[in-house]
C-alpha cells in the first residue's frame, strides 16, 4: 500500500501563514466597512489614539475604494465581502450613484468614469460640500490683487481657485493639475505649475521634483487642506503628499490651513505639521465648541464660518 504524500513543513507553514494574511485582510475590510471607515485609516494603536467612526459616507468612501481598483462588482460580492446585508449595499450605491459616481447594472455596479482617478476626485470633491465652499469663500478674502498665492492639490484649494476670478492681477502656485484646468483660461492670473512625479489619485504632482521647483519660489500666502486633525497636529495618510506639502509650506510668508469640521478628532497615519505652525486655521460651524475653544486656548488662530 502506498504511503500518503508527505507534506514538507515549510509548504504546510507557508501556506497557513497567506491563508491567516488573506482572513485578515478581509476582515479589516469588513470591519472598515461597518464602522463607516477606510483601510488607511485603520492602523495598529501604536499609530493611534482614536478610530473614526464617519457613519454613511465614510462607509461609501471605503465601498468607492474596494471598487476603483478592479472597475466593477456584483452586489452578492460586495455584500459578502463587507460582511453586510444586500440592502446596505443597495442603499449606498444608490447614493453614489446620484453623485454620478457609479453606474448601477442588473446585479452589481461599475465604476462610471472610464478614468478612475477621475471618480475618486470627483468623490473627494462631494465630500462637504457647502462647507468647503463657506472655506474657499472665507480664503478668497484673505486675498489681494498683486499677490502670488500658493494653492495644494486638495479639493478644498480647487474651490478656491473657482472664487479667484475678479481678483486681478494674481500668480498662482500649484501641484494640482485640477486647479491648473480650472485657471488657465482666466485673464490676468498667472499660473506656475510646479512639475514632478504625476499621482493620479490626487491629479497632482509630488516628489523631489515638485518640491524642488517650489523651493526655488516665494508666494505671499500658502492655501492647503488636510486629511485630519487630532489635538492640535494635522496628519495624512500618504508620506509623498505630506512631503510635498512640508516644501509647499516653506515657501510662503503666511499660512492658511482650510479644514472641515468632519476632519476633526481623527488622525491618520503620518503627521504633517501641528496647527501652530499656521497662521490662520479656518472651519466651519460644525466643529465641537468645546473642540474650538480648546484649539484657542492652546493658541492656535481659528476662524469659524457658517456654511
Amino acid at each position: 500500500m502506498k504511503a500518503p504524500p508527505i507534506q514538507r513543513p515549510e509548504a504546510a507553514g507557508r501556506k497557513t501563514g497567506e491563508d491567516y494574511l488573506r482572513r485578515k485582510i478581509v476582515l479589516r475590510h469588513s470591519r472598515a466597512y461597518k464602522k463607516g471607515q477606510t483601510i488607511l485609516d485603520i492602523d495598529d494603536e501604536a499609530h493611534r489614539n482614536v478610530r473614526s467612526s464617519a457613519g454613511p459616507t465614510g462607509r461609501r468612501k471605503a465601498l468607492l475604494e474596494y471598487l476603483l481598483p478592479v472597475g466593477s462588482a456584483q452586489v452578492e460580492e460586495l455584500a459578502d465581502h463587507f460582511a453586510v446585508s444586500r440592502m446596505t449595499v443597495h442603499r449606498d450605491l444608490k447614493v453614489l450613484e446620484e453623485q454620478g459616481i457609479v453606474r448601477r447594472v442588473h446585479g452589481g455596479v461599475t465604476v462610471r468614469s472610464s478614468n478612475l482617478a477621475d471618480s475618486t476626485i470627483l468623490y473627494r470633491s462631494r465630500l462637504a460640500d457647502r462647507e468647503k465652499d463657506a472655506l474657499a469663500r472665507s480664503a478668497a478674502e484673505l486675498i489681494e490683487p498683486g499677490q502670488a498665492i500658493i494653492l495644494d492639490d486638495s479639493t478644498t484649494a480647487v474651490r478656491v481657485a473657482s472664487r479667484l476670478v475678479g481678483i486681478q492681477p494674481l500668480t498662482v502656485i500649484t501641484n494640482s493639475l485640477t486647479v491648473v484646468d480650472k485657471l488657465k483660461d482666466s485673464h490676468g492670473i498667472e499660473v506656475i505649475c510646479l512639475g514632478g512625479r504625476y499621482n493620479p489619485r490626487f491629479n497632482g504632482f509630488f516628489g523631489y521634483v515638485c518640491e524642488q521647483a517650489v523651493g526655488s519660489l516665494r508666494a505671499n500666502i500658502l492655501f492647503m487642506s488636510t486629511s485630519t486633525v487630532l489635538g492640535t497636529t494635522a496628519y495624512h495618510q500618504q508620506e509623498e503628499v505630506v512631503k510635498t506639502k512640508r516644501a509647499l509650506m516653506e515657501s510662503a510668508e503666511k499660512r492658511v490651513l482650510l479644514i472641515d469640521s468632519s476632519k476633526f478628532s481623527k488622525t491618520a497615519l503620518i503627521k504633517l505639521a501641528t496647527l501652530h505652525e499656521f497662521d490662520l486655521v479656518i472651519t466651519d460651524s460644525g466643529i465641537a465648541p468645546s473642540e474650538a475653544e480648546s484649539l484657542r486656548q492652546s493658541g492656535v488662530q481659528l476662524r469659524i464660518v457658517e456654511p
